[in-house]
């Protein structure tokens, strides 16, 4: 069966064991795109470094006193006589337990799916505390993820090599309305999709 692959990214208050998330982003090869920025990560654990690189590259901000939390669903323009969440992409603010539903229900409308990121090490350890507990990963996830850095050093390429350099004249087909930039996890995912087609060109 093939599977279908999502290229994701995570921002984090830092590379400790008591490490929170700060957001999440990924797209998949067809397009469709999942972004959450979390409203409870410990902001203690912040240093200058993610003030200035990582927060200030957040989308959303709290809301207003009484006001809900930013969710914006968009219908996948494949499928546009279907039910919204049938296929559609998502921009949320909210906390690792809402994250962990709606991610689910996200994945949900793929069939079978294989995680790709930029380094395992430290982003596939976040996505399974999403939900928990390894064996709790929705089904239709491939057990076994990979990353763009394993595959770089098999082709011969220096994996420590800046990635926007490596794709550099390479189109990262990023919606207009998305209004990102490096170090935001859902630009970060485009850069890995991106380095993922350059390498099997």
């Amino acid at each position: 069966m093939k599977r279908t692959k999502l290229f994701f990214d995570t921002e984090f208050t830092g590379l400790h064991q008591h490490t929170t998330l700060i957001s999440i982003g990924i797209i998949s090869e067809c397009g469709k795109t999942f972004y959450a920025e979390l409203n409870d990560f410990k902001e203690n654990q912040l240093n200058q470094w993610l003030k200035e690189n990582v927060i200030k590259n957040l989308l959303f901000s709290e809301p207003p006193e009484g006001e809900d939390e930013h969710y914006s669903a968009t219908r996948f323009k494949t499928k546009p006589g279907t039910d919204l969440y049938d296929s559609y992409s998502i921009e949320l603010r909210c906390d690792r337990f809402e994250l962990a539903g709606e991610l689910k229900k996200w994945l949900a409308q793929f069939d079978e799916v294989e995680i790709w990121s930029d380094t395992l090490a430290y982003d596939w350890v976040l996505f399974n505390q999403i939900f928990e507990h390894a064996f709790n990963i929705p089904k239709n996830v491939y057990y076994i993820p990979f990353d763009i850095a394993t595959l770089m050093r098999m082709k011969g390429i220096d994996p420590d090599i800046n990635r926007e350099e490596f794709i550099s004249n390479m189109a990262m087909e990023i919606p207009k309305n998305l209004k990102i930039r490096k170090h935001n996890t859902l630009w970060d995912a485009f850069v890995i999709r991106a380095c993922f087609n350059k390498l099997n060109i």
